[in-house]
């Protein structure tokens, strides 16, 4: 599981996953939400807008497995 940092007080889904290397650009992250593959604490998320606090984890299921992460908030 590999923790990210982001300023406080949140940040969105979509801008987590380009912000993390997972998505190269705000469309590929849009898509990976839209096509069921991201979770979010253990549930698909399919809102891009998504607020992630400190400690919510997020998993994309690639095909070649699952990868966590954890968001930590910078206090």
């Amino acid at each position: 599981m590999t923790e990210i940092e982001a300023a406080p007080p949140f940040i969105k889904l979509e801008q987590f996953l380009k912000f993390a290397n997972i998505a190269e650009t705000g469309g590929m992250a849009k898509m990976m939400i839209l096509d069921g593959i991201v979770e979010v604490n253990g549930e698909i998320c399919t809102m891009r807008g998504k607020k992630l606090y400190n400690d919510d984890v997020v998993a994309v299921n690639f095909d070649e497995g699952t990868e966590e992460y954890i968001c930590k908030i910078k206090e």
